[in-house]
């Protein structure tokens, strides 16, 4: 890396972490979209600050790689258990549905049938810095959306693998085809050893040696060795060809019912922000104006027609997956743009002979402006579609009855029905108040009688008494 650019690099990341992300966030665009446009402002086709966008792509990447790790920390096996129908069933049907669909597109288009799988099972990836970042901004990880989300984002980083390994059979031929096979079985036998030192190694060996550190006292040293794991699991995984992000995310769940698992995850998380912020101001650094202005017409209508038939074909699935319908079109547009294996898979391919130069180079192009254009497309709907979808869903108060319950619980969440049970159990009557009526509805299946109304109008108080 050119010493020069990652300063430069670091100096504009950290002003604008300053200044121009609280700037972005307080009229409602978003961290995510700050760093972008600042990546975009300092990149090669503007200012020209930095012109090796490449090497600090690369190194930004352990922003990802921290942030799935600190995620596996708040994931107990037990709990990955519990979500395999999430993110095998939902991220099967989802990348096999996007896969299929935008292949047949680019078949129809004329693309030969390489490049149409090449490009169905590319575009079918989704960001998960992007996605997870918005879920957490947006503190959606706890809504059937966030986790739908979540598990498809999972199951996408684990399939990026075998298609990253295949793809180079698809160019091979003759006795060719053999020794890449021959190839193959060696890199997988590779790959389930590195995985499996890491389940043995975060079982069995890291417990002892972190509380060995904690016994210094010294917090400086249990950093480092926090540091250390991540990016010793990473380089690991990646010498074997797999994702940094998903060895580190299974070390991170290895370790989630560990006593050191609040200490890790508050020593990483600075580092995990920074670099998260880094990687997206080189995702906006990375976007290549220059084939965008040979073409704009054509780059403008791929990354629609992308982001469209994406949005149809998640906003589709989320019935099936428990999404409520006030959240189909959010839970479409937060993974509906095109992700980082996408980038590394097109690489192989375009080395594997399996895409041309400048159709490598249109569809690099089409992801990274897709992944500006989330931030943008999550802006609309809060401005625009979120609003409508309220008031369209909004039903009248309820009609309530003059009550003689001396307590009144306002919403009817997990707290409201903890108290409420304990009132029920004493024989004390209540009556209860809530504002959502997906809520009201499953209580009332279990003979709760929950009333539908906004608990601060007075009018619905007095009727209460």
């Amino acid at each position: 890396m050119e010493q020069h650019d990652f300063l430069v690099a670091l100096v504009v990341f950290l002003v604008a972490a300053v200044v121009a992300v609280p700037v972005a966030r307080r009229f409602g665009l978003g961290a995510v979209l700050g760093y972008l446009l600042a990546g975009v402002a300092i990149g090669p086709w503007a200012l020209r600050l930095v012109t090796n966008v490449e090497s600090i792509l690369h190194f930004s990447e352990f922003g990802v790689v921290l942030m799935m790790f600190v995620i596996g920390l708040e994931l107990e096996p037990k709990k990955l258990w519990e979500l395999r129908r999430v993110i095998f069933g939902y991220g099967g049907a989802q990348m096999a549905a996007c896969a299929i669909l935008l292949g047949g597109v680019a078949a129809l288009v004329g693309a030969s049938w390489q490049v149409a799988l090449v490009a169905g099972l590319g575009l079918a990836l989704s960001s998960t810095a992007i996605a997870l970042a918005t879920l957490t901004e947006r503190n959606l990880f706890g809504t059937p959306a966030g986790g739908a989300s979540f598990g498809i984002l999972l199951f996408q980083d684990i399939a990026a693998i075998p298609m990253i390994a295949l793809l180079p059979l698809l160019a091979a031929g003759g006795a060719d085809a053999g020794a890449t096979g021959a190839a193959g079985w060696l890199g997988a036998a590779k790959a389930v050893g590195v995985i499996g030192a890491v389940v043995v190694g975060g079982r069995y060996l890291v417990r002892p040696a972190l509380r060995f550190i904690a016994r210094t006292d010294m917090r400086e040293m249990f950093t480092a060795f926090a540091l250390l794991l991540v990016v010793g699991i990473a380089l690991m995984m990646d010498a074997v060809g797999l994702s940094m992000a998903l060895g580190t995310f299974l070390a991170g769940v290895l370790l989630a019912d560990s006593e050191y698992r609040h200490a890790l995850e508050a020593d990483l998380e600075p580092f995990k922000g920074l670099l998260l912020g880094l990687f997206f101001m080189a995702v906006g650094m990375s976007i290549d104006f220059g084939v965008l202005m040979q073409a704009p017409g054509q780059v403008v209508a791929l990354v629609i027609g992308f982001v469209l038939l994406k949005t149809v074909v998640l906003a589709l699935l989320a019935p099936r997956f428990g999404i409520a319908r006030g959240q189909w079109l959010l839970f479409a547009l937060l993974i509906s743009q095109g992700g980082e294996f996408a980038f590394v898979v097109f690489g192989v391919a375009g080395g594997a002979g399996l895409l041309p130069p400048r159709t490598e180079a249109l569809l690099v192009l089409v992801v990274a402006l897709s992944m500006v254009a989330t931030p943008l497309l999550l802006l609309a709907f809060d401005r625009l579609v979120a609003p409508r979808l309220a008031r369209l869903t909004r039903r009248p108060d309820d009609v309530i009855a003059p009550q003689d319950n001396p307590v009144l619980i306002a919403g009817f969440g997990r707290f409201g029905q903890i108290i409420g049970r304990l009132l029920y159990a004493q024989g004390i009557g209540v009556t209860v108040l809530d504002h959502d009526p997906d809520q009201i509805e499953f209580l009332r299946q279990y003979d709760f009688k929950v009333f539908y109304g906004d608990a601060t109008r007075m009018d619905l108080l007095e009727s209460a008494r």
